[in-house]
Formats: C-alpha cells, structure tokens, sequence
C-alpha cells in the first residue's frame, strides 16, 4: 500500500467507525421513541428541528436538508406527520411556490413529552460506546462539534 492508499484506508475506517456509533445510537434511539410515542428517529427529528426554529416553521427545503432525506421522501414523512395532527403546512406569504411546516399545539405537547426519552437514551447509548475501545475516540470528540443544521 502506498501513502496516498494509506491515506483511503485512514478515512475508510474512520467512516466505518462513524458509521457503527450512528447504527448504536439509532437503534437504541428507534425503540425508545416508538415504545414512548410511536414516533421515528427521523420524525422525532422533524419535530425537535422545528421546535427551534424561531417562529416555529421551516420551508420544507430546509426540512429535508435538517433530516438528509430527499424532497420527495420529506414530503411523504410530512404527510405522516401531518395526518397525526403534530404540524401543519402554510403557503409562504411572499413566495406562493413556497411550503412552510410548522409544529401544531399537538406536535409541541408530544415533542415536549417525549424529549426527555430522547435525551436519557441519547446519554445513555454515548455512555455505553464510550466503553467500546473503537468508539470512545469518537464519541470523546462529539462536545467540541458544532451542528450547522
């Protein structure tokens, strides 16, 4: 192997480590969410990133990127969404080709109730990698991230 191949390698593991504390905390995240509200990672994930919103409401361009899902597929979970009652879309008043989703009373009082799940699970799956050798790196150097979301 040479420099620039071991250069591949280097990121290739770091990836594949990244990519094994995501599937940890996922998973664990997944089953306490859908055992407490019956929500998903990625709609528990809708509702916190429209709770901190300032007025409470994002274009549904901003959504999909705050989620990684393609345009289509944030429409569809949305729609999932929307039929539960827990947000609503508005026609953007100075764009009508513009969509703004934003949290319904319903949505804000099952966030509100099923944050603190979210937040004890999320402690307790980075403590529980943190004892796992391949992981602790990463999950020690998660407090000095910033999210840009």
């Amino acid at each position: 192997m040479g420099i620039k191949d071991d250069a591949v390698e280097v990121r290739a593991q770091g990836w594949r480590t990244l990519a094994a504390l995501h599937g940890l905390i996922e998973g664990e995240l997944e089953r306490a969410l859908q055992a407490k509200s019956q929500l998903s990672v990625v709609e528990y994930t809708v509702l916190d990133a429209l709770s901190r919103q300032d007025g409470w409401h994002m274009r549904m361009q901003q959504l999909a990127r705050a989620t990684a899902l393609s345009a289509s597929a944030t429409t569809r979970l949305v729609n999932r969404l929307e039929d539960r009652g827990l947000l609503t879309r508005i026609l953007c008043a100075d764009d009508r080709r513009g969509i703004y989703t934003e949290l319904t009373t319903s949505g804000v009082a099952l966030l509100d109730d099923v944050r603190p799940v979210h937040d004890a699970t999320l402690e307790r799956a980075l403590a529980e990698a943190q004892a796992v050798p391949e992981l602790t790196a990463l999950v020690e150097a998660l407090p000095g991230l910033r999210a840009s979301v």
